[in-house]
């Protein structure tokens, strides 16, 4: 009877920590797994991002379009104030 309860405890530490072992490779394999995700994600990015570069080039000459529209709004005015007298 003394063995049995002594060899019990072994047991129960066994299960105990072959539970705990587990638990660690499951976490472990859902931490790899999304950061398998993550890796994918960013080579994606990493591709699309020359051309969205691409795309945005353009929006750099925004500010000489804006200034072009404002001297041609400003011409107008005043033509219209010559022609009409107010």
């Amino acid at each position: 009877m003394i063995v049995a309860s002594t060899n019990t405890g072994w047991y129960t530490g066994l299960i105990a920590g072959f539970a705990a072992v587990v638990v660690v490779v499951i976490i472990v394999g859902i931490v790899l797994t999304l950061a398998s995700r993550i890796a994918d994600s960013a080579r994606a990015a990493s591709i699309a991002l020359p051309v969205v570069r691409d795309q945005t080039d353009a929006l750099q000459g925004v500010d000489g379009v804006n200034a072009s529209a404002i001297s041609i709004l400003r011409s107008a005015r005043a033509a219209r104030k010559a022609l009409t007298g107010s």
